[in-house]
């Protein structure tokens, strides 16, 4: 049985001693009023605990994508390997190798949605972030300096690691 069917039932019984209160005694005003108001509450509590309605939502399937093999494709694909085999290899220029950076996403507490925040203010590595100040931090992503110097912790970790 449904819970908001107990309480209109009890609800009901209020309501019936409140009559039979009110035939009996009617100098007992407040016997009359007590069994009444309680009623109501359990009426009104029994609306609240009704069953709540379920929307039903459909999803849109959609159509199957069309077949990708057909001969002009083949074709294009040979000659575009053609192409490729045709073209000279020239010597690639010198190319400077830097220290290895370290994604943000490596520091403990920093997830996807944080490094992009972080990335929005200019923090676009753990180096970075480990040279940056806590309440400066705090303050462009509007949270506890708490987190960000467990942040920048966590970072200068990494950069001593490396």
């Amino acid at each position: 049985m449904r819970l908001d069917y107990v309480l209109y039932i009890v609800a009901i019984i209020c309501f019936i001693i409140t009559g039979g209160v009110a035939y009996a005694a009617t100098q007992q005003q407040l016997w009359i009023v007590i069994p009444a108001v309680v009623g109501l509450a359990f009426i009104g509590i029994g609306y609240t605990q009704r069953p709540k309605e379920e929307t039903i939502t459909q999803m849109a399937v959609a159509p199957p994508p069309p077949p990708l093999t057909t001969a002009k494709t083949e074709v294009t694909q040979v000659k575009q390997e053609i192409k490729m085999e045709e073209k000279k290899i020239e010597p690639s220029p010198v190319i400077e190798i830097k220290p290895a950076t370290h994604e943000l996403l490596e520091v403990k507490g920093i997830k996807d949605k944080r490094a992009l925040q972080l990335k929005a203010i200019g923090i676009n590595t753990v180096e970075e972030l480990a040279k940056a100040s806590a309440t400066d931090l705090a303050t462009k992503l509007k949270i506890a300096p708490y987190f960000t110097g467990k942040w920048i912790e966590n970072a200068k970790q990494i950069v001593e690691k490396s």
